[in-house]
């Protein structure tokens, strides 16, 4: 038997197809499922992140933060819904003066006679790392989600 009458009996064996096929679509489909698995890990985390900062908004509406003890409770219940340590949730006081839209610390920075916003700043970090970054794939995800919630208007006295 020669090695063409080999090939030609390869050619019309189908019977190994089903196995060959399979060992190349295998390894692609269970990569693209793990992927699609830590994807959806990013989106939840994200998802979890602005829920817990509207969390937060919705308590700075019912009682305002105006006092720094009423934010160091906020900051610790944001702690708690969140998981997260204490180092990854701020909790500041911010102003607008006027119609600016630059937020600033400090109340003296507005004028006599503006009426100055006062809002709390809400801030939420978080860094996911997902599994294809053990191979050197991509890097680790950081999430920052801020929220600025205006709970008072006051005209400026220096």
């Amino acid at each position: 038997m020669s090695l063409r009458d080999i090939f030609r009996n390869l050619r019309r064996d189908r019977d190994g197809a089903m196995v060959i096929e399979t060992a190349l679509v295998a390894p692609v489909l269970v990569l693209m499922s793990l992927g699609a698995y830590q994807v959806s890990g990013v989106i939840a985390r994200q998802s979890e992140l602005q829920s817990a900062a509207s969390e937060g908004a919705a308590i700075a509406l019912a009682s305002a933060p105006d006092t720094s003890a009423k934010r160091t409770v906020l900051k610790n219940v944001m702690v708690a819904s969140t998981g997260l340590s204490a180092s990854q949730v701020t909790v500041t006081q911010a102003y607008r003066c006027d119609t600016d839209t630059a937020y600033v610390v400090s109340l003296h920075s507005c004028h006599d006679g503006d009426f100055a916003s006062h809002f709390v700043r809400i801030h939420l970090s978080d860094t996911y790392t997902p599994t294809w970054t053990r191979f050197g794939i991509g890097s680790p995800i950081n999430y920052n989600v801020t929220r600025y919630v205006m709970y008072k208007q006051s005209e400026v006295h220096n």
